[in-house]
This record gives structure tokens, C-alpha cells and sequence, in this order.
């Protein structure tokens, strides 16, 4: 969980705005290297917190895609979270340094921006809006702004309705879905 404050995103779209796991997807193709074997996805967040579930709800998706090649990492039975979260990154980096990370978690924002899925090229910086000193994450970054930031963060995300989290959720592991199958038949057009 961090801040959306102060961050320049690339691409922002609302989680329900008509079109959304089209265009998310086709960021998504030219952004992620589907092409290379070391992609792996970091849900961060916890099962503990509403607000924070964002994360493990993705990962949750992910992992339950028998379509989805990729390794997940944070879901919700195994969360990704501030404890955790070091040791799994230094885990991964150990086994493969070249690996291209997607760092995926919730963010709080202006009343406006609740719903907007966020991303840009670059690390996230997880618990910065509830005031964590934690690694930065990512090679790719993708946030959701569940709530509003400003004012008692902690009981904000405790207080945030999981509808919100889990319809963001969907929306960003379908448009991943959709974005590695169309790189996947674009491939196979391509090789015959």
C-alpha cells in the first residue's frame, strides 16, 4: 500500500470504464516481455485489510489460471506483504537476477482518482502511504486507488469495501490474461 501522490503514471484508465481489459491488455502486450521466460508477478497487500487485499486478490487470480505461465508471488493463501516481502525479493533476484518483475498493490489517492488503475515503468514503493520503509518493487508498476489518502491511513484501508479491491482485481488479471494470449497467437501467426 503507498501513496498515489507524486508519481507521473504512463497509462491511467478506470477499473470500470467501457473497453477496460481491451485496453488494459493492450498496454500490457507493449509493455510486459511475454517473451522471456524470467516474468515474474509480485502481488503485494494482505488478506488482513480490505483495502490491502488488492494484491493477494490478483495473485489469487493469477495463480488459479491454468492459462497463466507465470510464476505469482503474493495471493491470497501465501500474501506478499511487509514482512515477507524483502526475503521473497532477495529469493527471486538469487535465482534469477535478470528477472522482469510486475509489482502489483493497492494505493490511496484524491476521492476523484478511487477506481483508477495506475501504471508506469518503474518501481512501486510498497507501505509508503502508511509511513513503511520497504524495498522498491518492480521493473513495472500497476496500483489501484481503493480509497482516499490524507487522514488516519490505517483505518481508511481497514474501512475500504472489498468490492472495490476485488472488481480491480479482476479487471487487472483478465487484461493480463487476454494481453499473454494475444501475444500467443500473435505468435504462432507469426511462426507459420
Amino acid at each position: 500500500m503507498h501513496s498515489a501522490l507524486s508519481t507521473d503514471y504512463n497509462f491511467r484508465i478506470h477499473y470500470n470504464e467501457t473497453g477496460a481489459v481491451w485496453k488494459l491488455s493492450s498496454y500490457f502486450l507493449e509493455h510486459i516481455p511475454f517473451h522471456e521466460e524470467s516474468l515474474t508477478f509480485f502481488c503485494i497487500g494482505t488478506d488482513r485489510s480490505t483495502g490491502d487485499a488488492l494484491g493477494p486478490l490478483t495473485g489469487s487470480h493469477l495463480a488459479e489460471s491454468l492459462l497463466f505461465p507465470f510464476p505469482v508471488v503474493g495471493t491470497l493463501e501465501k500474501p506478499l506483504h511487509a514482512l515477507n516481502l524483502q526475503q521473497q525479493l532477495d529469493e527471486r533476484l538469487a535465482m534469477d537476477p535478470a528477472t522482469f518483475i510486475v509489482a502489483i498493490d493497492a494505493c490511496l489517492g484524491k476521492s476523484d482518482s478511487i477506481g483508477q488503475l495506475l501504471f508506469h515503468r518503474g518501481p512501486l514503493l510498497p507501505g509508503k502511504a502508511v509511513g513503511k520503509q520497504l524495498p522498491p518493487v518492480g521493473d513495472l508498476s500497476i496500483k489501484g486507488v481503493v480509497n482516499i489518502s490524507g487522514f488516519m491511513e490505517q483505518a481508511v484501508l481497514q474501512s475500504t469495501r472489498l468490492h472495490i479491491p476485488f472488481e480491480m482485481s479482476r479487471v487487472i488479471s483478465r487484461s493480463l490474461q487476454l494481453a499473454y494470449g494475444r501475444f500467443k497467437t500473435g505468435n504462432e501467426q507469426l511462426s507459420r
